[in-house]
C-alpha cells in the first residue's frame, strides 16, 4: 500500500502560509499531571495570542479522546498511539501556518521525545506544568483522582501509572506559586521572538 503513495506537489509551501498570517507556526506542548493547569494556562495563553492577532488553535482530551482517538483506552500502548496521532495532527495544524497549543498528560519521555522528532525540533516548545499530584488529587477538577483511590479508574497517572517529568523543557511551570496569569505572560513572552518572520 504505501509503495502506491506517491505525494503531490502542491504549489502553496508553509513559508507562504506564514507570510500570509504575519508570524511563524510551531508547537506549544504543555506536559503535567491530569489537574495540573495544562488546558487552563494554554486558554490564557491562545487569548493573549488571539488579542496580538495570532492565528492559533488548541489541542486537548475533549477535542481528541472524543473524536479521532475515540477508540484508544488509557492502557500505555494507547497512550503512546495517542500522543503519536496527536503529534501528527499538530505536525499538520503548523504546516497550515498555526500556532498550535496541546494540552496533555503525554506521562512518557519516549512519546514527547516522538512528538519532537515529528515537528522537527524548531517547531517544539516544551511546556513542562509542574504541579505536585497532591495539589492536583486537591483540587481533583474532573474528580478523577478520587475514581482512582476508589479503584474505578486503572491506569491514572500519578496514582497508578507513573509521570516521566521533562528534564530540560524550554519553560517550567510551579503553579504552585505562580498565578495563571503571570504564567501565561511569561509563556508568550518567551514564544514572541519565535513568531516573528525570520526576514523582518
Amino acid at each position: 500500500m504505501k509503495k502506491n503513495i506517491i505525494p503531490h506537489s502542491y504549489q502553496i509551501s508553509v513559508t507562504d502560509r506564514q507570510d500570509l498570517n504575519g508570524h511563524n507556526s510551531f508547537l506549544l506542548w504543555f506536559t503535567g499531571l491530569s489537574g495540573s493547569g495544562k488546558s487552563t494556562i494554554a486558554n490564557v495563553v491562545e487569548q493573549k495570542l488571539h488579542q496580538k492577532g495570532i492565528k492559533t488553535y488548541t489541542l486537548d482530551g475533549d477535542n481528541i479522546r472524543k473524536g479521532i482517538n475515540k477508540d484508544l483506552t488509557f492502557a500505555p500502548e494507547d497512550r503512546t498511539e495517542n500522543i503519536r496521532r496527536i503529534a501528527e495532527i499538530a505536525h499538520l495544524m503548523v504546516d497550515a501556518g498555526l500556532v498550535t497549543l496541546a494540552a496533555f498528560v503525554s506521562p512518557y519521555k519516549k512519546d514527547r521525545e516522538n512528538i519532537r522528532s515529528i515537528v522537527k525540533d524548531v517547531n517544539f516548545v516544551e511546556v513542562y506544568i509542574n504541579t505536585s499530584v497532591e495539589e492536583c488529587e486537591r483540587r481533583d477538577v474532573k474528580g478523577l483522582y478520587k475514581k482512582a483511590r476508589a479503584g474505578e479508574i486503572k491506569n491514572m497517572t500519578g496514582i497508578s501509572a507513573p509521570y516521566e517529568a521533562p528534564e530540560t523543557p524550554d519553560i517550567e511551570i510551579k503553579t504552585e506559586h505562580e498565578s495563571v496569569e503571570a504564567a501565561a505572560q511569561r509563556i508568550v513572552e518567551y514564544i514572541t521572538p519565535k513568531l516573528s518572520s525570520n526576514d523582518e
